[in-house]
This record gives C-alpha cells, sequence and structure tokens, in this order.
C-alpha cells in the first residue's frame, strides 16, 4: 500500500511536470507593440528549472532564458525597425507552447496620473469627451496602426508580480470608448507623423496624489506621508492612499519595454508640499525601474479649476513648471487655454484632443528630432520697470504673439503687494516682449499671468501655444 501510494505521488509529479503551462502576464500577448530597433523583455512562468525559448517571426532568431526556482523567466529579443506587418513570437518550454499573434513593431509610450490621464473617449458621468463620439466611430482607421492597454485599478500594499489587466486592444469602434483619451489623441498624431505603429500603456488612477506612485522606501523619509494608510479603506479613501499605485499598477509593468512616460495628473497634490522635487524622485526612481535615465518624462500643466480662496491651484502648476526644470529629458504643456468658463467647477475638461496633440508635438520635437514642430509655449524670462510701466520678456515667442489686444490675465502690484488688473499697452514680437500697466499702481514691483485657480489665458505664440502661466514675486 505505501508503494502504491508513493508511485501514485511520482506519477502526479510527473503529470504535473508534463502539463505545467507558460503563464504570462495580459501585457504579454496577442495584438501588443513592441518597441521598435532595440532590445524588448518578455517574461512570465513555466517550469521550475525549465528552458524557455522565444522565436520571433521578423528573422527567425530563437532567444533562451531559464526558469528559476519558482519558475520565473524572462528574455530578451532584439527588434527591427517599424513595421505594420503583423509579426509572431513563439514561446515554448518543451512541454508547453504559446504563439503569440498580430503583433506589431513600433513605439511605445506610458500614460500614467489621474483621472484626466485615465479619462476615456467615452467620457465620464457628466463629463463628455469634446467630439468623442466622432472619434470613436472613425477609430477604425487606426485599426493597423494604434493598440492601446488599460492597467485595471487594482491597490496593493506589497509590489505585485503581474499588473491585472493590461490586455491590448485593437483600435476600432467596439474598444475604442475605453481607450484614455489623452493618450490616445497622442498616438494618432504619432502614428500620422511618423508612419509607423504606436502602443499606449495607460496606467493611471483618478484622484491618486505622487505619494501614490512611490515606493515604501522613498515615502519612509517624507514626514508628512502616513504608510499606515495604504490598504486602509476605512480610513482613507484609496485614491489618496500612498504607495498602492505603485505597488498594484507601476511596479508589476515596468518589465515592459517602451520610449517614454506621458504623465497628466496634479489635482490631487494641491495644497500639499513639495510638489517639485517628489516628482522628480518619481521620475529618477521610474527610469531606474526601467533601465534608461535618459527616457523622456513630458507632463500635462492641471487646468484651470477652482479649488477655493488660495489660489493653491496655481502654486501647483508653478510647481510642475519648476519639476520640468529639474527633470532631465522633460517637458510640460500649458493648457490653460483649453477650458470653458461653465469648466469652472468641472475638474474633466472636455478638451482633450489638443492635450495629447500637445503632447504629441513635444514628442516629436524633442524625441524624434522634429525640430521644426513648436512643442513649447512663451515662458516669462525677466522683466524691466521704467515708471508705471513693466516689460515682461519671454522665450519661445520667437515669431512674436498671437494677438495685440484683448489679452486677459495680466496683474499688477506696487510696493503694497496688492494685486489689480493690468492692461497691455504694447506687444514687441520682435524682442519677444509684452510691456503692462494699471492705472493707480505708479511704482510696479511686480507681475503675474494666469496666477489663480480659474484664471483662463489667450496669450499664446504664433504655433498657438498658450503662455505658462507665472509671477515675478515669491509672496
Amino acid at each position: 500500500m505505501k508503494k502504491t501510494i508513493l508511485s501514485l505521488v511520482a506519477l502526479l509529479a510527473c503529470a504535473s511536470s508534463v502539463w505545467a503551462e507558460i503563464k504570462l502576464p495580459n501585457l504579454v500577448g496577442d495584438n501588443m507593440v513592441l518597441q521598435q530597433a532595440t532590445q524588448v523583455r518578455l517574461w512570465g512562468e513555466s517550469t521550475p528549472n525549465a528552458q524557455v525559448t522565444a522565436t520571433n517571426s521578423w528573422d527567425q532568431q530563437t532567444y533562451q532564458a531559464t526558469a528559476d526556482a519558482k519558475g520565473q523567466w524572462e528574455l530578451w529579443l532584439q527588434t527591427p525597425s517599424a513595421t505594420f506587418e503583423p509579426q509572431q513570437v513563439t514561446l515554448s518550454d518543451g512541454t508547453d507552447k504559446i504563439v503569440l499573434h498580430d503583433l506589431l513593431i513600433g513605439e511605445v509610450w506610458f500614460g500614467s496620473g489621474q483621472s484626466n490621464m485615465e479619462m476615456p473617449l467615452r467620457g465620464f458621468w457628466h463629463c463628455p469627451i469634446e467630439g468623442g463620439n466622432q472619434t470613436i466611430a472613425t477609430s477604425g482607421k487606426y485599426r493597423r496602426s494604434v493598440r492601446y492597454a488599460t492597467i485595471d485599478r487594482r491597490g496593493a500594499v506589497e509590489p505585485q508580480a503581474y499588473p491585472q489587466g493590461g490586455e491590448w486592444k485593437t483600435c476600432d469602434p467596439a474598444n475604442a470608448p475605453g481607450f484614455g483619451a489623452t493618450a490616445y489623441y497622442f498616438a494618432t498624431l504619432l502614428t500620422e507623423v511618423l508612419n509607423v505603429p504606436v502602443g499606449i500603456i495607460n496606467c493611471s488612477w483618478g484622484g491618486s496624489t505622487v505619494e501614490g506612485w512611490l515606493p515604501k522606501e522613498i515615502l519612509q523619509g517624507y514626514p508628512d506621508v502616513d504608510l499606515s494608510l495604504a490598504g486602509n479603506d476605512e480610513k482613507c479613501h484609496p485614491m489618496l492612499q500612498p504607495m498602492i499605485m505603485y505597488n498594484g499598477l507601476l511596479k508589476p509593468s515596468c518589465k515592459y519595454t517602451i520610449k517614454g512616460f506621458l504623465w497628466y495628473q496634479g489635482c490631487s497634490n494641491v495644497g500639499r508640499p513639495d510638489y517639485a522635487n517628489r516628482l522628480a524622485t518619481m521620475v529618477s526612481h521610474w527610469r531606474k525601474l526601467w533601465g534608461s535615465e535618459e527616457l523622456p518624462f513630458y507632463l500635462v500643466e492641471i487646468a484651470p479649476y477652482y479649488y477655493g480662496k488660495e489660489d493653491n491651484g496655481a502654486l501647483l502648476r508653478e510647481q510642475q513648471y519648476k519639476a520640468s526644470q529639474l527633470i532631465p529629458h522633460s517637458g510640460m504643456i500649458s493648457t490653460n487655454d483649453l477650458v470653458e468658463e461653465y469648466e469652472r467647477l468641472q475638474i474633466h475638461p472636455k478638451n482633450k484632443r489638443t492635450v495629447g496633440e500637445r503632447l504629441a508635438y513635444m514628442a516629436l520635437n524633442k524625441t524624434y528630432g522634429y525640430h521644426s514642430i513648436a512643442c513649447e509655449g512663451p515662458v516669462y524670462d525677466h522683466m524691466e520697470i521704467e515708471k508705471d510701466q513693466v516689460t515682461l520678456y519671454f522665450r519661445h515667442a520667437e515669431e512674436g504673439f498671437n494677438r495685440d489686444n484683448g489679452i486677459v490675465g495680466f496683474e499688477i502690484a506696487g510696493k503694497d503687494k496688492r494685486f489689480v488688473k493690468a492692461n497691455v499697452v504694447k506687444i514687441d514680437g520682435n524682442k519677444k516682449t509684452v510691456t503692462v500697466s494699471a492705472p493707480g499702481v505708479k511704482q510696479p514691483v511686480a507681475v503675474r499671468y494666469g496666477f489663480h485657480d480659474f484664471q483662463l489665458g489667450n496669450l499664446k505664440n504664433v504655433a498657438e501655444l498658450p503662455v505658462v502661466p507665472f509671477r515675478t514675486d515669491n509672496w
């Protein structure tokens, strides 16, 4: 009897080995886009110590890895230049075989942040996407050029091995309603200009703070962060919990080879300290995870919105611009012209097409070398005061400005530090200057532009990119 039991155990162990399966994260599957002309990583699980091979269709090369004692493996494939021709990768461990179908080779970008990155083409409740229905209806024209993967919102206190969700979707009217709009418009413009497939991984969580996207070892150094709130839904809403986005979404996705990051977040950090430095720390850590210190990082300035009476939203935008100056290989697009007056209390402005396109302009210019495509709005440089007038000098306004009258958003203050509405008395496109003054302010000392929670701007350069909000003071 004892021998029979031992024989049965051995038989079951043998059967278990024979019927072992290769397991893959959803990000490694049919329809995925692989980053072109580089080494890309595939990973998964199999029988412990098994030899796992991957054979591609583009040059019939075979790559090999050995699973560790837990059955985990990863290997790297060399990809060719971009192609719209469907490709395959065949994975095998000797007993199991998986064929990954309809793969494209192109450019892969990772979108993250909070709800304005997450916001799908179908919109949110009571929050439409401008032109979203038309975009969904015509999405099939990008069937062979744009693919989209969305990571599920599954927070975790400890780092997870695989992200939840993340299946790659082809672009058509059936799938497009769930695609995050900002990154979708980025992808469609990018594919049109570069003429290569574009893949988007959308890894975002509405309402999340920058601290939610950082690991425990970094957060331990922030005295205002309570790590006991992570996973504690009774004391803290999940979207405001620290580190759970990092552990549940970001860290499990970081093995996928990408070209760069798109970031649309900040609303939940309004009124909270040290955003610029924390965002810079986050980017540095993410780049280490992906193994490249030069991955571009392009962020979106939070839109005008009435947060309260203290103009903390303006201070956060200032921190965002500061972050773009701290972070190498980064840039920020401004959005103060993309909100309607009635959207004062709408945290999800409807215009996502222009946001995505401006991100694409920045990638095309800074990452892909299309320097004839403007990507930065006018930025305040310095000022000169003469009597009761202040002349402001700007960068990124080489061809002048978009208007010389009806300009709104400037304020001026004297020694009493009280800001009043300023009038634009002169625009000089050759010198890239704007001169302002205000009745009653005879000895001006400071100027602000768009420096309120909800302040719409209409001054732009001739590329229709808006002046970045600023202040010349530090009060």
